[in-house]
């Protein structure tokens, strides 16, 4: 008798831990966040679910043009995504944003004023979105490589470089890829063939850029938007139009390898595209109140300074900045001097008409027809 009932107070118990246990599992927080690759620092998730004991299920992209997709598609699942301020514009007129109670972000105050009002041009008011982090859109190259093709006065500091059909041809053997970012390069080529970058005319891009674009093709190894970094690390490439952290992380890998690369990030004199990464939390976020609290912890100044030293880019947060190493925060491709900044432009949002016949043109392009 005593035996029965030892087995079935054991068994009470156990029920009553199982359920405990699937209460606590059902209460456990979570905020799903969609970012760019190689784009944060390694102890930034694993610290905040320390400190708030929330749960981060973190996925990554590499190409705007993959989270519009999912964003125009709804449902995402994701409770914060991290579009760039041009795209934001034109998601925000399909209403896939949520505008933000700043109440609810102590930390805002922290950001810059003056990055503010730049990125205001793409969100009236910063209404739906916080700046993450910011770079320029450059030249990326291996410093021996590219001088045993090109010569001691390679262009290095000009869109000659890579978009000088001659010069590319010379640098082929060792390996050039693009951004795979159509809006992104279009802009580089109108802006270098001394048109206007945000062009409203469908001939810039279905002729004079898509012209150039068709004879520099053949020199091109790759599009792609992140496989560059390890490429040029590791010296399987030698040139690459790209961002400037992700350029900058490829030296630090390199350099800490020890591998003889090495690496050099230029903005070119003929001005380049300054682009600004956005937080913002999608309509039908699941996990508000969560979203809240990573976007508030991602704009404390030592978070967003450890950042900045692991990926170099420049962020929004002025207060940071006092943080951040010296050797990232002198370091003018990525925070660059004022005649610099002068010639940067940023892009426009474009009439969907437009949008499509670049798609087409950027589908040529890649395939060479």
């Amino acid at each position: 008798m005593f035996n029965q009932r030892k087995k079935w107070l054991s068994g009470v118990v156990a029920g009553v831990l199982m359920a405990v246990s699937a209460g606590a599992m059902a209460e456990e927080k979570t905020v799903h966040v969609y970012n760019w690759s190689d784009y944060i620092s390694p102890d930034t998730v694993p610290n905040f679910e320390k400190q708030t004991g929330i749960k981060v299920v973190y996925d990554v992209f590499d190409s705007n043009e993959v989270l519009e997709g999912k964003l125009m598609a709804g449902s995402t699942g994701y409770d914060v995504v991290v579009p760039s301020s041009s795209f934001l514009a034109r998601q925000l007129q399909s209403g896939v944003f949520q505008p933000l109670d700043k109440n609810k972000l102590p930390n805002y105050k922290n950001l810059d004023p003056a990055l503010l009002a730049k990125v205001a041009q793409h969100d009236p008011d910063n209404k739906y979105a916080i700046p993450y982090l910011w770079a320029t859109t450059g030249i990326g190259y291996n410093v021996d490589k590219v001088k045993a093709a090109l010569g001691q006065d390679a262009p290095v500091n000009s869109w000659d470089l890579v978009l000088k059909p001659e010069n590319l041809e010379k640098l082929k053997s060792c390996g050039v890829s693009f951004l795979d970012a159509p809006e992104e390069i279009f802009a580089t080529v109108l802006n270098y063939l001394g048109k206007d970058p945000n062009s409203s005319d469908a001939k810039d891009y279905s002729g004079a850029a898509t012209d150039l674009l068709l004879k520099l093709r053949p020199n091109i190894r790759y599009f792609h938007s992140s496989q560059y970094i390890n490429d040029l690390a590791n010296g399987n490439t030698c040139v690459a139009i790209g961002w400037a952290g992700d350029v900058l992380q490829a030296k630090k890998r390199a350099d800490e390898a020890k591998n003889g690369v090495h690496i050099a990030y230029s903005i070119p004199k003929e001005g380049a595209l300054a682009f600004f990464d956005m937080m913002a939390i999608p309509k039908d976020a699941k996990n508000t109140d969560e979203a809240y609290q990573w976007l508030n912890y991602i704009m404390d100044p030592k978070v967003m300074a450890d950042i900045s030293n692991q990926v170099f880019y420049a962020s929004g947060n002025k207060a940071s900045l006092p943080l951040v190493n010296a050797d990232v925060r002198n370091n003018p491709g990525i925070f660059p001097n004022a005649e610099t900044m002068s010639k940067l432009f940023v892009l426009k949002v474009q009439d969907p008409k437009l949008d499509r016949v670049r798609t087409r043109a950027w589908t040529k392009v890649k395939s060479g027809k």
